[in-house]
């Protein structure tokens, strides 16, 4: 199939409209995308030098949802579903994965970072750990109405945090202080309070703390004006005023700035978890030995297997994580003009791209 995507062909120059052929090989699916999210990841690939282990040009994008066009051999049983990309894709059969850290696998497919993304008309991705999304027009199953481009997001920044928790083990009941609170983070704050979490949200953002203190978070801190010990007191006071303990702490560090980082380790306490989400290429000076004498866990997260993926997607469905008013609709061919406004700071919410004539068109000959 002739597919046209906007492709990197230097990092922070215009991307350009391409066209090339695509043809699913054995286990593969031909991906037609319905949407795309634009991540910060994407930005830090463009704008930070960040390196794609697929060297430009590179069609980026991650956040994919779409319908299934194409299928390779093997993979049949795809042809027509309604899906969601995961944003990795593990091998599914060598060590790492039959050890269960499909995370690490050494061949995850990553688009846009392995191979072309969603920024296109179609992707080609491995058939394997697709998600099939149910029936959008039925009201039982779809009870909240959402459209298949808007799961566009669930590929990452619903999914992503979604691994964080469950690997950090929350609990209903325990305290989930999320750090940046922009999409990742403001998903992050969604879920939690679903899973029964008290929730505190940080961020320097107030337009973001205010939205979100609507959806899940039961107190909320701009961390612009308030300083580190303060922020400290505010979280211990809220915690103690719901009875949890230090060591039911769930600290979720999704800002990627080392401001952010480093407010996450100050808030380390006895027995507490530090999930690390967020990525900033900066360093950051830390007291390591803080994890030591708290006797705290820090670990980090990449992505989401995809065999979470149904139990994401249900939560939407269901309503109890909602997205309409977090995400941003946005013509494809718009993509250079969306770039410039995220790396500027210009937009709250998370974009999504939706292919339109100019970016579905046929190559002229």
């Amino acid at each position: 199939m002739n597919v046209s995507s906007w492709v990197v062909t230097q990092p922070n120059q215009p991307m350009e409209l391409s066209w090339r052929t695509e043809v699913p090989a054995p286990g593969e699916a031909l991906v037609q995308v319905v949407g795309c999210g634009v991540c910060h990841t994407d930005l830090g690939y463009f704008f930070e030098g960040v390196p794609t282990r697929h060297s430009f040009p590179l069609t980026l994008g991650h956040e994919i949802s779409g319908i299934v066009v194409e299928c390779g051999e093997g993979a049949e049983a795809w042809l027509g579903q309604h899906v969601v990309v995961p944003a990795v894709l593990p091998c599914g059969t060598c060590p790492a994965c039959q050890a269960g850290r499909g995370h690490i696998c050494p061949r995850q497919i990553f688009p846009g970072n392995d191979v072309h993304g969603g920024f296109a008309s179609h992707v080609r991705v491995p058939a394997r750990g697709l998600c099939a999304v149910p029936a959008l027009d039925d009201p039982i199953q779809n009870p909240a109405g959402v459209r298949l481009d808007a799961l566009a997001v669930v590929a990452d920044a619903v999914s992503t945090p979604f691994s964080a928790i469950s690997r950090a083990d929350l609990r209903p009941g325990d305290l989930a202080v999320w750090i940046g609170a922009g999409g990742v983070g403001g998903f992050g704050v969604q879920i939690s309070a679903a899973l029964g979490a008290h929730v505190l949200a940080i961020d320097i953002n107030q337009t973001k703390l205010d939205s979100l203190a609507q959806y899940g978070a039961s107190l909320t801190i701009n961390s612009a004006v308030t300083d580190v010990k303060s922020i400290r007191r505010r979280v211990r006071e809220f915690a103690e005023s719901h009875s949890v303990p230090p060591w039911r702490y769930r600290i979720f560090e999704s800002s990627g700035h080392p401001a952010g980082q480093s407010l996450a380790w100050a808030l380390l306490a006895h027995g507490a978890v530090l999930s690390v989400v967020g990525f900033t290429p900066l360093s950051v000076e830390i007291r390591l030995s803080n994890l030591m004498a708290f006797d705290g866990t820090a670990q980090g997260n990449w992505g989401c297997l995809p065999e979470l993926y149904p139990q994401v997607v249900d939560l939407v469905l269901a309503g109890k994580v909602v997205l309409e008013p977090f995400i941003d609709r946005r013509p494809m061919s718009t993509i250079n003009d969306v770039f410039q406004e995220l790396h500027h700071g210009a937009v709250s919410g998370r974009i999504v791209l939706i292919p339109d004539a100019a970016t579905t068109a046929q190559e002229v000959p």
